[in-house]
């Protein structure tokens, strides 16, 4: 049996509040401790790691307490960070381990790894990129954030910033298609929870990684996943892609 570890949940009371605490329900090795909410003060010395899906605000609270007193490590879900707020948790990581993400499913985390890699080794004088992803209708920004994630991987396997080679939207008559850039397109239809696409296309060959979401709680199981590792781990500022050991940590 693995050894028990106490959790807090910051942001308990929301929606992904809610489903980590059914996603830690389901382990053995998980005691929640303490669940919390933005303006009340819970005693952070009962946990080893707090799982915070609250708001950026909440968070750098949160994460400028537990710098303070030297723990519990952290795991956060916000986003929406200011440039002043990300330098504010960057200093807080010096004193504290922190595993922050903008999507914490597993199998998107893998697939961004598995983008970067795939980008470093097909020359862009030869592969094309292009990132497809379709989400429910009432989701109003395009391209997605993980969509943004994985051109960034994408970019960083080429050695550059996705800044220097996106693409604009394709529509009417325009220019051919540069060398080694990055496509972006959009579906917004019924209720599709998330599909993530990206292919690399040469003149002989297609290559094509996805990821479909079935069911939200994912992104809460991805979330506790990265309590149990990053509980041990020495301070710094983290994402999931050392969580799934793509980097050395």
């Amino acid at each position: 049996m693995s050894e028990l570890f106490h959790v807090g949940i910051s942001g308990a009371r929301g929606r992904m509040g809610r489903a980590v605490s059914q996603a830690l329900d389901a382990r053995d090795d998980v005691m929640v401790v303490v669940r919390f909410d933005w303006g009340e003060t819970p005693d952070l010395s009962l946990c080893d790691v707090v799982i915070d899906f609250s708001t950026a605000e909440a968070s750098l609270a949160l994460a400028t307490a537990c710098a303070e007193r030297g723990g519990p490590a952290l795991v956060i879900g916000s986003t929406g960070f200011t440039a002043d707020q990300d330098a504010t948790l960057q200093a807080a990581a010096e004193k504290v381990a922190i595993v922050r993400s903008g999507n914490f499913s597993l199998g998107v985390n893998i697939l961004i790894g598995l983008v970067e890699h795939a980008a470093l080794r097909l020359d862009a004088r030869d592969w094309d990129i292009e990132i497809t992803e379709a989400h429910h209708r009432k989701k109003i920004d395009a391209p997605s954030g993980t969509a943004l994630m994985l051109g960034e991987a994408a970019a960083m396997g080429r050695g550059r910033d996705l800044s220097d080679l996106r693409s604009a939207p394709y529509d009417g008559i325009g220019e051919p298609r540069k060398t080694g850039a990055i496509g972006f397109s959009s579906v917004r239809a019924g209720g599709i929870v998330g599909d993530h696409t990206v292919l690399f296309a040469s003149d002989d060959e297609v290559l094509t990684l996805s990821h479909s979401a079935i069911d939200r709680s994912l992104f809460a199981k991805g979330a506790v996943a990265a309590a149990a590792w990053v509980r041990t781990r020495r301070p710094g500022l983290y994402d999931m892609q050392d969580v799934l050991g793509f980097r050395q940590a």
